[in-house]
């Protein structure tokens, strides 16, 4: 039963996340548009702290959702957004602001995206199927 729960889990919290925010930054104009002024918590310029949240929620969260190479890509989806979190929007969880929601939307994804990368992808995923039991 575990195994449908984190198939529940990889799906129900990883599509909303690629199509949310992965689809508006593998678009091509979409990238061009936020390049010049995405947050560069890490200082190392707007354009590649984008290619670095495009990684993310572009493509780790479809990794994700398939179960391939699920805890690398859990493990950076984790790293991007807690650094996002903490620099970015400055653990901000309610109140007021830009976004007042998009702090609890962002914890969530953070704690999802560790349990994956500490309990693996379970048995209905690629990494199963093309490894075996010692993906999980």
């Amino acid at each position: 039963m575990s195994d449908i729960g984190l198939l529940v889990l990889r799906l129900g919290v990883m599509v909303p996340l690629f199509i949310k925010h992965g689809l508006e930054k593998i678009d091509p104009a979409s990238f061009a548009e936020m390049a010049p002024t995405f947050p560069d918590p890490a200082h190392i310029g707007h354009t590649l702290s984008l290619l670095v949240a495009t990684g993310s929620d572009g493509i780790c969260s479809v990794l994700l959702a398939l179960g391939l190479l699920t805890r690398p890509a859990a493990a950076y989806v984790f790293a991007v957004l807690l650094t996002a979190w903490t620099f970015t929007h400055h653990f901000m969880f309610l109140g007021k602001g830009l976004e007042p929601k998009h702090g609890e939307l962002i914890v969530l994804y953070i704690c999802v995206s560790l349990a994956l990368a500490l309990l693996g992808p379970g048995k209905y995923s690629l990494d199963y199927q093309l490894f075996g039991k010692k993906a999980e």
